[in-house]
């Protein structure tokens, strides 16, 4: 039974919570910056590079491909033929970097916010600020 009562403290402890709560959320945001590069942001590039470029279409076969199966990229796969998918790869690296700039603006707005809610510092005590004084006349 101790270990059941170690391991309920442990689940219910605030950091696992927290931990939970951010990989569900990292999750559906996961989802949504898909969409954004799928459904948006490819689009734009591939009609500013001339034409209607899917990415994930740009691959290289490696193997046979057996009679009667499209030299499409889903079909290819589903046949079990060797193919270098880089298209796929640009598309996954346009996502991660797409997300990585998200969280960066979210973390700098989330510390701009704490900067601003942060309470003044505490007013020096009298002695530092007569010898502040003193010192700044002596200058003089």
């Amino acid at each position: 039974m101790s270990v059941l009562k170690e391991f309920r403290d442990f689940a219910v402890k605030g950091n696992v919570i927290d931990l939970a709560v951010g990989v569900i959320i990292g999750g559906a945001f996961g989802k949504i910056v898909d969409s954004l590069v799928n459904d948006i942001v490819m689009p734009v590039i591939s009609t500013l590079l001339g034409g209607h470029i899917d990415f994930t279409n740009l691959f290289i076969v490696l193997g046979h491909v057996p009679e009667g199966v499209p030299r499409t990229f889903d079909a290819l796969k589903k046949a079990g033929v060797p193919i270098f998918a880089y298209g796929n790869f640009i598309t996954i690296s346009i996502n991660f970097l797409l997300l990585a700039f998200v969280i960066f603006q979210m973390v700098k707005v989330v510390n701009r916010i704490r900067l601003m809610d942060a309470p003044p510092p505490p007013p020096a005590p009298e002695d530092v600020v007569l010898l502040r004084e003193i010192r700044d006349s002596l200058k003089k």
